[in-house]
């Protein structure tokens, strides 16, 4: 049953030592841990060459958000990861280049999912106003997720404080949430935070999970996962 739960391990760092290590310690037959990169191992020295030859699945979590042009030739120059089975793409970057963005992957790999990033986790309706947006995380979620739905691309990123009404929504999209902590765990700069548990109560695909699992002792920490997941 757990291998089922599509589990994402943040590989945040620019270490390739501590990468390598993260990797090999949330390796386990009880669950399938997929590693993500984001930007700060994409854009280290050695991020983008370790990549290109790594030989499992993985995910590159860039949040491509350009004209569609620039975002097409972006995901054009990612071809060579032969392994890369998921990136984002922000939905604020409109319909039509999640549609090109989508089209391009799926010419480069037939299996390489796009995922559309909506209201990211560190934010809340209080910051979105300071951007000059006037309707509530929840409304706007709801938007980009129809937004991404249109596209054609295969998810959507979401927290799971939403993920419950992207799913009354839209029954079949593979839905991802970040910003999730063991319990116990502090919530550090995100503010819409919540444990395994509950977010697959909430009928999420997938979670990402950062902090929890690679600060301290990695083994004890997949563990503590293995055993919340099993309560």
């Amino acid at each position: 049953m757990m291998k089922n739960k599509s589990i994402f391990v943040a590989c945040d760092t620019s270490n390739l030592i501590e990468v390598k290590k993260i990797i090999k310690q949330t390796q386990t037959n009880k669950l399938k841990i997929i590693p993500k990169f984001g930007l700060q191992f994409f854009y280290s020295k050695n991020g983008r060459e370790f990549l290109e030859n790594f030989k499992k699945d993985f995910w590159l979590d860039l949040k491509i958000n350009d004209i569609p042009q620039t975002a097409l030739s972006a995901i054009d120059s990612l071809k060579d990861l032969k392994k890369c089975k998921y990136i984002t793409v922000h939905a604020n970057g409109g319909l039509q280049m999640l549609k090109v963005v989508n089209k391009k992957a799926k010419s480069i790999n037939k299996d390489l999912k796009v995922l559309g990033v909506t209201i990211l986790t560190s934010l809340n309706n209080k910051s979105l106003k300071e951007i000059g947006h006037t309707k509530s995380v929840d409304q706007l979620v709801l938007e980009q997720a129809q937004l991404i739905k249109k596209s054609g691309c295969d998810g959507i990123v979401c927290s799971a404080k939403e993920a419950k009404m992207v799913r009354k929504k839209f029954k079949k999209l593979f839905i991802v949430t970040p910003g999730i902590r063991l319990p116990g765990d502090i919530a550090n700069d995100q503010s819409r935070v919540m444990t395994p548990n509950d977010a697959f109560k909430n009928k999420v695909s997938g979670i990402v999970i950062g902090r929890s699992l690679i600060k301290g002792n990695i083994k004890n920490n997949t563990q503590k996962l293995i055993n919340h997941l099993n309560k």
